[in-house]
């Protein structure tokens, strides 16, 4: 993937939206009458007015803590929703910065490993990252991507396996996109600037196709960002957009077409050396914007999403729903990743110029059913569903170069990526991973009692992994190796409804995952011919109205347990093992409350005791327990807080709060990363009807804190602020 082709993909994209246009248009006009549909969606008129709500949205219907059509408040699990219109008063501008505003939330990736979430005590792999309900299977397919596009994001917390597969040991994340709705004609807009030339122009657009008995309606929404970056040479570029084509066909069937695309391209920047002993965490403050990349160090990643979704309404109470989806995306690296300081701390020695790319396909199915009736005389809702897949990985890495060069800390001159010696394209295939799943599933929720509810979930796997190693072929990595697993996961949970407005509930689920990585980019090492890890999770919670309905919360507490991770042998460092186990156990909480007619407030506070119960390290070819130790990034508490007043009807103010504390950067938790507190804050004036202008302003106080790393970190965004005009017509 070049930058040559960047014309080629701007003229595909283009072509797509126009097609994702005319073809309701063509079939509009083409001459065949189709019934008008007797079920259409809720009238929905947005403008510039619209704020959200101070309440948590526990009576929304979620689509990820289960495929029966709950709301938060029915389920037996914790449930987090964050729609559009909180995306929009916080400002966030990517998936990240919108997912975690949930409870315990933390991200500590970088431009190698996507957008690395953390959760009740789990990470990277462990929590699963889906959009629309579908996963990936690859870390950094979650690279963080321009919110825009969405609808929503929901969280699930805890083990939940039994729903979207392998994986998600400490909970679930679901992007739900935007997509073409039965609803008038609506557009919106946003346009804003801010420090360090960071920009963004975005449109959307719903409109039906014909008078009152339209029976087509599309959506289109395109979006572009760009920034100069606040770490010297980061400068990026980043389009998204997407098109979908609802059409319904009879009465009782509807078709949906929707197409996403996604392109980026920037400098990264990959951390700031820590001084020696690294375990302090101390680096020179004149080195905070400093980048050692290469000059002309890049990564561009180019994504395309295609889905078809059918859906046939056998009855009032019974639907049949099928998706079939393709994924294509391909990245390339062309990156100095590493950099550390001499003994003396004078220069900065740098290393691991490591080109690379990935090409990565997915295609797959689902067929659903979802049936609401009655079970030996008790109101109850099913769903059955059939998932296949398959999952390719083809990585191209060339040799990584190390030492690059030595320079100095602060003044230094750095060469083009191709200027290094040794170093060539990434143009030959190191491994091809393939992984076929199929998957039968189902789920139910009974009211088997007055204030009684019992909701389960199973869920059968077969999951076929072959590998195809191009590179050089030894004992630990054969020409070709498969391995086949077969989990099953579920879930069972309990509910009382103490009155219509609070509940409490009890709730077991289970999950399965590989012992080390991820199954579409691992090699032979650590998986062998080992099973899946097993994960549980016990939780109990309520979650209840209060002050006459101007508030309400959730609370939860949890204990999960993981074990059969790899780790090293205590009689052989060298030789990996699955019997490793990690467990935490917290506690979560969310309120939201409309004070008075002026005053708003939302917050969450999440606390995780988290450990290794049994792991070992090799340090030396030596064998040392880490058992009893914190995981690494892994803070003990989170809080986030918003303080909203509106003065009048025109006016509007927030204040919100992020507090993560102190996390470790190794497993033997002598490299701590202090806690840090950031505050925002926006006021927003409404023009009028249609248009409402923000000024935000972010870390104000201009804090400086680490993001993640180990011997470098990745030092977060200074204060900044931009101004904003979000428009409706």
């Amino acid at each position: 993937m070049q930058s040559a082709n960047r014309g080629g993909r701007a003229a595909r994209i283009c072509g797509a939206m126009a097609a994702a246009i005319a073809l309701p248009v063509l079939a509009e006009t083409g001459g065949n009458s189709v019934a008008t549909p007797t079920q259409l969606d809720a009238l929905i008129i947005r403008s510039a007015e619209v704020v959200p709500n101070a309440r948590l949205p526990l009576d929304t219907q979620s689509s990820t803590g289960s495929r029966l059509g709950l709301t938060p408040r029915e389920t037996a699990a914790t449930i987090n929703i964050i729609d559009r219109e909180t995306m929009d008063a916080r400002g966030a501008r990517d998936t990240i910065e919108a997912v975690t505003s949930a409870p315990g939330i933390t991200e500590h990736g970088s431009p190698g490993s996507g957008g690395v979430l953390s959760m009740r005590g789990f990470t990277s792999s462990q929590v699963t990252q889906m959009f629309n309900g579908i996963d990936v299977g690859y870390i950094i397919s979650t690279f963080p991507i321009d919110s825009w596009l969405l609808d929503r994001v929901e969280v699930l917390g805890g083990a939940s396996s039994f729903l979207y597969g392998s994986g998600a040991v400490g909970g679930a994340v679901n992007y739900v996109s935007k997509l073409a709705t039965r609803q008038p004609m609506q557009q919106e807009s946003l346009m804003r600037y801010g420090d360090f030339k960071t920009h963004q122009v975005a449109y959307g657009i719903n409109a039906p196709l014909g008078g009152a008995d339209a029976r087509h309606f599309v959506r289109g929404d395109v979006s572009f960002q760009g920034t100069d970056g606040y770490v010297d040479r980061t400068d990026g570029r980043a389009l998204v957009a997407s098109g979908s084509w609802l059409a319904d066909l009879t009465p009782s069937l509807s078709h949906t077409l929707a197409y996403e695309y996604q392109t980026k391209d920037h400098q990264p920047y990959w951390g700031t050396p820590l001084l020696n002993p690294t375990v302090e965490a101390r680096y020179d403050p004149r080195t905070r914007f400093k980048n050692y990349n290469a000059a002309n160090g890049s990564y561009e990643q180019t994504v395309q999403w295609y889905r078809s979704i059918l859906e046939y309404r056998l009855s009032d109470d019974t639907t049949l729903t099928n998706t079939a989806y393709h994924y294509d995306a391909d990245r390339e690296y062309l990156n100095v990743e590493a950099y550390r300081y001499n003994a003396a701390n004078t220069q900065v020695i740098r290393g691991s110029a490591f080109p690379t790319r990935h090409a990565q396909t997915l295609i797959g199915d689902k067929l659903d059913l979802l049936h609401k009736g009655i079970l030996a005389g008790m109101p109850s809702i099913w769903s059955l569903g059939v998932d296949v897949s398959r999952n390719k990985q083809t990585r191209y890495p060339s040799p990584s170069i190390s030492p690059v060069s030595t320079v100095d800390p602060l003044n230094f001159e750095l060469e083009n990526f191709f200027d290094i010696p040794g170093v060539l394209p990434p143009h030959n295939p190191d491994r091809t991973n393939r992984v076929f799943t199929k998957a039968v599933y189902a789920e139910s929720h009974t009211r088997f009692a007055p204030g009684w509810s019992l909701i389960t979930g199973l869920r059968w796997e077969h999951i076929r992994l072959a590998v195809r190693n191009f590179r050089a072929v030894n004992a630990a990595n054969p020409r070709a190796f498969e391995n086949t697993y077969t989990p099953f996961t579920g879930r069972v949970g309990l509910m009382y409804d103490i009155t219509p407005t609070a509940n409490v509930y009890v709730t077991y689920s289970t999950a399965a995952d590989p012992p080390a990585g991820i199954l579409t980019t691992t090699n032979y090492g650590p998986i062998q011919d080992w099973d899946l890890t097993e994960g549980r999770q016990l939780e109990v919670g309520s979650k209840f109205d209060f002050l006459d309905g101007r508030g309400n919360a959730t609370l939860a507490a949890y204990h999960i347990v993981r074990k059969n991770l790899a780790t090293p042998s205590p009689d052989d460092p060298n030789v990996s093992l699955p019997v490793g186990e990690q467990s935490s156990r917290g506690i979560e909480a969310q309120v939201g409350i409309r004070l008075t007619p002026q005053w708003r407030i939302q917050g969450n506070l999440a606390l995780v005791d988290a450990e290794y119960a049994r792991f070992i390290q090799n340090v030396g070819g030596a064998a040392v327990s880490r058992a009893g130790n914190r995981p690494t990034n892994i803070p003990d508490r989170v809080a986030n807080l918003y303080l909203t007043w509106d003065p009048d009807p025109r006016w509007s103010a927030t204040v919100s709060g992020r507090h993560v504390s102190e996390r470790y950067g190794n497993v033997e938790n002598t490299q701590r990363f202090a806690g840090y507190t950031l505050w925002d804050a926006n006021v927003s004036f409404r023009i009028d009807q249609r248009n409402t202008l923000t000024l935000r302003g972010r870390n104000l106080g201009d804090r400086e804190y680490i993001v993640s790393g180990g011997a470098q970190v990745r030092i977060g965004e200074p204060r900044t602020m931009e101004l904003a005009l979000r428009s409706f017509f």
